[in-house]
């Protein structure tokens, strides 16, 4: 058994003992904190193997260097957070922790092929801010000192932007993420082996970020990475589907992680897709796109013949 986390991590069961089939080691992380109380605990669960799927921590060697004035501002924001490794403690300063809130992994999960042993899980790469603060006194019913409700913290001003959980109104960038691209991957896990087969950018990215007057002029990389939920599709014909966000259905080598076809949809991908045969015998993939009045189910086919 396989389960992916927010974390970026992998863990593998045994099925029938539920024993690792990798150790998992408790290691040591970072316990400093400025908030008064707070007591993190020493250590935190790491397996040995698979290597992580996702980028874990922050240090200015992230910053976002897309152009030389965006890696100025990225740097001068980096440096007002406290930053670090994966499980550095949110803090009264506000702390930048990668993976985001929303993953690494989520709620899409990962796509098992059991003839090649291979795991497909597409990731988010961004960053989110995570702060305390002191609880306002003059609030009803509060009944604690601190809380995470503050300009940095993880619910308030959230800012769904490209690269994480930054308040809008609070970046100078807006939504240019301070990291650097791609904002999003596709990996596939060698589960024989333990190891990362193959791990490629997924997405073309934000539209409004491509525009932004910072980035006028420049020559962006094709695939910036569109972070988000849903996960992908593996069949048995080797192709790993995945729509995650963009306007488009994709499909990949599920050995190479080439790209193989990229099918407009009229509105935004929103779901995990899926397969199915009609008795007729022909395959369709399935996959949500839009939302509200908007929302569509649409499947694809191979032309009939």
């Amino acid at each position: 058994m396989a389960e992916v986390s927010k974390q970026g991590f992998t863990y593998v069961f045994d099925r029938v003992t539920g024993e690792p089939v990798w150790p998992i080691e408790e290691r040591p992380v970072d316990v400093e904190t400025d908030v008064p109380g707070e007591v993190p605990y020493p250590t935190q669960p790491f397996p040995t193997k698979p290597p992580p799927f996702a980028a874990q921590g922050v240090s200015l060697d992230d910053a976002n260097d897309l152009t030389p004035e965006i890696h100025r501002l990225a740097m001068e924001e980096l440096r007002t957070y406290r930053l670090g490794p994966l499980f550095t403690p949110p803090s009264l300063q506000g702390t930048l922790q990668r993976p985001r809130v929303d993953g690494g992994a989520n709620w899409g999960g990962a796509a098992f092929d059991p003839t090649t042993n291979r795991l497909y899980v597409r990731t988010s790469e961004g960053v989110s801010a995570n702060q305390v603060c002191e609880t306002d006194p003059n609030l009803p019913d509060v009944d604690v000192a601190y809380t995470n409700n503050c300009p940095r913290g993880g619910s308030a001003g959230i800012f769904r932007g490209l690269g994480g959980y930054i308040p809008a109104e609070r970046s100078r960038l807006g939504p240019i993420p301070l990291v650097k691209p791609p904002y999003a991957r596709l990996v596939s896990i060698d589960l024989n082996a333990g190891d990362i087969a193959w791990s490629v950018p997924f997405g073309e990215g934000s539209r409004v970020m491509r525009s932004h007057p910072l980035l006028r002029g420049v020559d962006l990389p094709e695939r910036l990475g569109t972070p988000g939920a849903p996960g992908p599709l593996v069949t048995g014909g080797g192709l790993v589907f995945l729509g995650g966000g963009d306007p488009y259905l994709y499909a990949f080598d599920a050995a190479t992680g080439r790209e193989v076809s990229r099918t407009p949809t009229e509105f935004r991908t929103s779901g995990n897709p899926m397969t199915y045969r009609s008795r007729a015998g022909r395959q369709f993939i399935l996959i949500a796109t839009g939302a509200g009045p908007d929302a569509r189910l649409v499947a694809f086919a191979l032309p009939e013949g």
